[in-house]
This record gives C-alpha cells, sequence and structure tokens, in this order.
C-alpha cells in the first residue's frame, strides 16, 4: 500500500483581523457570563451551573488569547519591518 501524497502544495494560511477577532469572541464570552447570572439558582437546580463557569472560563482564555495574538500581530510587523529595511 503506498503512501499518499498531496499533488499540490498547501495554501498559504488566510491572515485576517485576528486582534478583533479575539476581542470579540472574548467579549461575547463575558456578556454571556453577564447573562446568565440572574438565572444562577435556576441553572443550579437544574445542573446547569457548569454553562455558567464555561462562559466564564470562555472569557478568561479570550483575554490570555487577546494577549498572545497582539504579541504575535507585533512579532508578524517587527519582521516584516526588519525584512523590508533590509531589502531597501
Amino acid at each position: 500500500m503506498a503512501k499518499w501524497t498531496p499533488k499540490h502544495e498547501a495554501p498559504e494560511p488566510l491572515e485576517g483581523p485576528v486582534v478583533a477577532t479575539i476581542t470579540g469572541g472574548t467579549i461575547l464570552w463575558f456578556v454571556l457570563f453577564l447573562v446568565q447570572i440572574p438565572f444562577y439558582s435556576w441553572y443550579d437546580d437544574h445542573g446547569h451551573l457548569w454553562w455558567v463557569w464555561t462562559c466564564l472560563a470562555g472569557a478568561g482564555l479570550g483575554l490570555i488569547g487577546i494577549w498572545y495574538v497582539r504579541g504575535r500581530d507585533a512579532a508578524l510587523k517587527r519582521a516584516a519591518a526588519a525584512a523590508a529595511a533590509q531589502d531597501g
């Protein structure tokens, strides 16, 4: 049985507004957490309390994600500036 190999190169990864996307997702998770707080006892009575904490965890991890993608974006810009300075 032969190993499958691709017949074409993989496309370049898409670059978009990564920081804005992660920030929007983080805000969404936090808003969902805040919306669920008034219904805390209902979630607790029905065994769905993990929904509340999942939203808070999503917001917390989103903050880490914002920190990460901002650093990545800055590093990409520094590398592009260094390459431009080296070429010109």
